[in-house]
């Protein structure tokens, strides 16, 4: 089984897949009540209460994490809130290798929609055009939406997460094919 994760200090999706592509569990750790989570320490604490839990119910044997933006672009984050996002990705990032004994892999979210096949159009925002490509393709997959019709925030995360965790099986694939 396959980990999936996108890590984030407000809501970190993860989803489990198995071999086969299905998924086994997904959902979302919602780390923005500023009251329960005073700081990164106590949010990474809870996901690795979290990973705890699904090391004790699943075999779990490789994880995959989505890579965190890497650059500027206008109206995007600011360098404190990349800086602060690469120290918890490395938190977590840690937590899961000392966890489950394996260093994760890193995939960027665009590597992980290319592995898929999943194409955004030019001018659209990609986390919608991976709702949709979700929702047209995983039947499993659903969304509850806010009362102006857009996907409440966790499920964009969880989307990534599937996402990560379905290309994660894509590549393992490519890599076994290209040393055969």
């Amino acid at each position: 089984m396959i980990l999936g994760l996108d890590i984030s200090t407000s809501i970190t999706g993860f989803c489990i897949v198995d071999a086969g592509g299905e998924i086994i569990r997904s959902g979302a750790w919602d780390l923005r009540n500023k009251n329960k989570f005073t700081s990164e320490f106590e949010k990474a604490s809870f996901i690795q209460e979290e990973i705890y839990q699904i090391k004790a119910q699943y075999p779990i044997e490789r994880v995959y994490v989505e890579k965190p933006f890497m650059f500027f672009k206008s109206g995007g984050s600011t360098a404190k809130t990349m800086a602060t996002l690469q120290r918890f990705n490395g938190i977590i990032s840690w937590i899961v290798n000392e966890t489950f004994k394996k260093e994760p892999t890193y995939l960027t979210s665009a590597q992980a929609r290319k592995l898929l096949g999943i194409k955004t159009s030019r001018g659209q925002k990609a986390k919608k055009e991976v709702i949709k490509w979700l929702l047209d393709n995983v039947p499993t997959f659903d969304v509850e939406y806010t009362k102006f019709g857009n996907p409440k925030p966790k499920y964009f995360d969880i989307a990534d997460a599937i996402v990560i965790a379905k290309a994660a099986l894509v590549e393992l694939d490519e890599r076994k094919n290209s040393n055969t």
